[in-house]
Formats: C-alpha cells, structure tokens, sequence
C-alpha cells in the first residue's frame, strides 16, 4: 500500500467518491429547484382565480365566510396549497392552513411584489410563514375594491404535509440516483481509473524497481529502453546515464586507488633507496674515516652527494606537483622568445648527452613570434623532456629538439630514438598514479616528470602529444599559443 500506484488509485477513488457526491447533491439540488419552478409556473394563476371567484374584502374588511368557503374548497382539490390574505405591508390578515401552524406573522412583500409584476414568468421564492427563514414557491395575486388595493392573496404551494412527503421521498430518490446512475458510473470510472494508472506507471515501476535493484548492489542494473519521449522515459534515461556515470566513476575511484597504493609504494622505494645509500656510506666515513685513503674519501662523497640530489630532485617534483594539483603554483604569463629557452636547455644537457655518446640536435626556424607562457614553469617542462629522453636513449643515439612555427603558435617537439613506449602504456604514461611494467625498462620510476609536464601545459591551454611506434622512437609535441 505504500507503492506509488496504490497512493495514486487511493487518491482517484477519493476524488471519484468527492466528485460522485457532488454529483448527487447538485443533481437533486437542480431537481429540486426544477420541481420547485415548473409547480410555481402550473400554478401561478392559482391566486387570480380564487379573487375571480369571490373578493376576500367586503367593506374595506376581510369577508371570513366567502374567503373560508372558496379556500377550503381549492384545499380539498390541493391540499398541498395554504393560503394567506395579506395587507398592502404584508402583515397575515386571514389564513388557512390544515395544522394551524403559522409561526410568522407577516412575510417580506418585496417577493410577492416581484412575483406580480413579472406575472409568475420570473422564479421567485417567498417565505414561508409556517417556517421562519424558511422559503417556498407561492401564487399571489393582488386584491381591490373600488379600485383600491386591499392587500394580497398570497398562496404557498409547499405545505407541511407535502415538505414531510417531499423529505420522505428525497431520501429514496437519492438512493435510486446513487445506485442507478452514480454507484454504476463510479465502478465504472473505478476500473477504468486503475486501469489506466496501471498502464501510466508500468514504466515509473520499472525505474523503482530498478534503483531498488541497484540500491542492493547490482550494478549492472539498467531500466528497460522505452520508445516514448514521456517524463517517465526520460526518468529511465536519466537513471541509465547516472548509473553508468556513478559505475565509471567508482571503477575509476578503484583504479586510482589502486595506483595510489602503487605510487606510495614507488616513491617510498624511491626514497628509502637514497637514504639508505646516504646512511651506508655516512657509517661508513664514521667507522673508517682513518683508514681510507682520499680517492675513497672523494668517491664516497660524491655518491652521497647524488643520492642527496636524487632525493632532493624527488621531493621537489612531489611538492611541485601537489601545487600544481591545488592551484597554488604560482603562474607569471608573459611574452618570450622560446628559442632562447631551447637554446639554453639543449646546451644544459650536452654534457649529460655526451656521457652516454647521444647527439643532440637542435632546429629552430627563422622568424618565430614571441609565446606567452611562465618562463621558470616552460623552462621546467622543456628540461623535464630531455632529462626523460636522455635516459632512455640508447648508447649512441639522437635526440631531436625542434621548434617550428604553427597555427595559432609555436610547435615544439622533443624526439628520441630507442625502443620506444609500449602501446598498452601510451594511453596511461602521463597519469601520475601510472608505473610502466616492470619488466619494460624504456620508463621507470613514478613518472612525476611526465605528470608535471601534462599539468603545466594545461595550465598554458595546450595539451601535450605522443607518438612511439613502440620499437624506434618516442616523440612529444606541444603547441604554445603566440
């Protein structure tokens, strides 16, 4: 009983009965009046014709002999009429009534006037002297003699006895309309009412039954397609849409946990490896420091000092990155000339290149326009992409360092031989929750470099490309705007 149809069906079947009950009353109430206006009309010369017969004043007097024989005789033909003599203000001067019950003793003329001047034409209801505030349908008509105006016959064609028969009857005229007519178009009305709310909300059961389903755990849980564009349908869509985003959003909320966990356990390795170094070799100079001779002394330093830099360089690109992450990495736009930013940075790591044997070449084309960009946060992603190249470029091999002008822009293209990115990594190689398989050794360590590479870019409104046939190359190339 709680399910939306059965509410829905309560609620028809109450404004069903509301509207079956409003359909009785009005239809008696207009009944009621009609019997009322058709007898008020079939009589309406009642009162003339008793004044034709005989004139109820004699001397300016109410003559009680003539008026008792010609009333008491239109009574026994009808006895459903009373009547009533009045004077010119509508004081009661005479009457007869079966029960000598007359309560009141005088009634508004104002409707007797009325009635008279519209010569029973127009419906009016006077008061009833029997029933104080009480109304019924009369004939009047009004008396002279010697042309001047005695008062007025004033005839109720409801009596006591026809309002006792009329409530009597009422009552099982009531019950004949309510069973023939209401009863019989409310079950009706009933079934047809539920009917249709059953085939309007079949859809609207399916969404709940649906997000019940889901609510318990089914994911894979969808409502059924419908053909119509009804709200209804577009409810389903809705919930389809929301159910397949809140799915991908969990397994993408499971998959950066997954990485999380992995990254944490990178960079913990990372950086105990250092530490431990740097601890082994401190201990070391401590226990030994008078036995080793100089050149040890200085090899020993020196590893300390890398794994000191490594460390230093590792916890720097972490806090860089979480700025990056929370907007707080503060960005100075400004105009500069890019190829002497590349310029620089190829001449930084010749040296580095030149260890390994590895050839750095440089090509910048005439005339390029100033970009607008940070100088440190440009500079930071130009040496971040040769750092990576050069450590996964083989022994004796190149890497290509172009800057060309584009549309919009300037084009700037790092480009290294070796084996290249695995296409299963290409999708995933700027996460910065993303480890390459270890066995794949072009890639390692958390890549923080390429993460904040991919962030800064986005900060200029450029995005970062890739290109690698996973056997001789790895290429990345971005736009600045000019």
């Amino acid at each position: 009983m709680k399910s939306l149809y059965w509410r829905i069906s309560l609620s028809f079947i109450l404004v069903l009965l509301l509207v079956g009950a409003s359909y009785v009353y009005i239809t008696t109430k207009n009944a009621q009046e009609y019997y009322q206006e058709t007898t008020q009309k079939l009589n309406s010369d009642v009162a003339t014709y008793l004044i034709k017969e005989v004139n109820p004043f004699k001397d300016g007097q109410v003559n009680e002999e003539a008026l008792g024989v010609i009333m008491h005789s239109m009574m026994a033909v009808n006895p459903g009429i009373e009547v009533y003599l009045l004077n010119p203000q509508g004081e009661i001067l005479s009457y007869v009534v079966l029960d000598q019950l007359v309560k009141l003793k005088s009634v508004d003329i104002n409707p007797v006037k009325q009635f008279i001047d519209t010569q029973g034409e127009e419906f009016v209801l006077g008061e009833d002297p029997r029933n104080p505030g009480g109304f019924s349908v009369f004939s009047a008509a009004p008396v002279y003699e010697n042309d001047i105006l005695q008062g007025y016959v004033y005839i109720t064609l409801e009596s006591e006895k026809f309002d006792s028969i009329s409530a009597q009857l009422l009552g099982s005229y009531w019950m004949r309309l309510s069973l023939n007519s209401v009863l019989i178009t409310l079950v009706v009305g009933l079934l047809i009412g539920l009917v249709l709310i059953a085939w309007l909300t079949r859809h609207l059961r399916k969404v709940v039954d649906t997000v019940e389903e889901f609510k318990e755990g089914n994911l894979l849980a969808r409502v059924p397609e419908a053909s119509s564009d009804s709200d209804l349908a577009m409810l389903g869509k809705t919930f389809n849409s929301m159910a397949d985003t809140l799915v991908k959003n969990i397994e993408e909320l499971k998959n950066v946990d997954t990485l999380r966990k992995e990254l944490i356990a990178n960079v913990s390795h990372d950086l105990r490896n250092p530490l431990a170094i740097i601890n082994g070799y401190v201990e070391t100079l401590q226990m030994r420091e008078d036995k080793l001779t100089p050149e040890e002394k200085a090899r020993y330093y020196k590893i300390i000092l890398n794994s000191v830099d490594k460390l230093t360089k590792l916890v720097g690109d972490l806090f860089d990155l979480s700025k990056l992450d929370s907007g707080q990495m503060p960005v100075k736009m400004e105009r500069l000339k890019i190829q002497e930013l590349i310029f620089d940075s190829s001449l930084k790591y010749e040296l580095l290149a030149g260890t390994k044997e590895i050839q750095i070449k440089s090509s910048i084309c005439p005339d390029l326009p100033p970009v607008q960009a940070d100088l440190y946060l440009m500079d930071r992603v130009i040496q971040n992409l040769l750092d990576n190249a050069v450590k996964y470029t083989p022994p004796s091999g190149e890497i290509e360092l172009e800057a060309c002008a584009a549309p919009g822009g300037v084009l700037i293209r790092v480009k290294n031989s070796g084996t290249g990115i695995p296409k299963e990594d290409l999708d995933s190689i700027f996460d910065r929750y993303y480890k390459v398989d270890k066995d794949y050794k072009g890639i390692e360590g958390s890549g923080l470099g390429l993460a904040i590479v991919k962030k800064i870019l986005e900060i200029h409104g450029t995005q970062i490309q890739l290109e690698s046939d996973s056997v001789s190359y790895t290429e990345f190339q971005f736009v600045l705007p000019a």
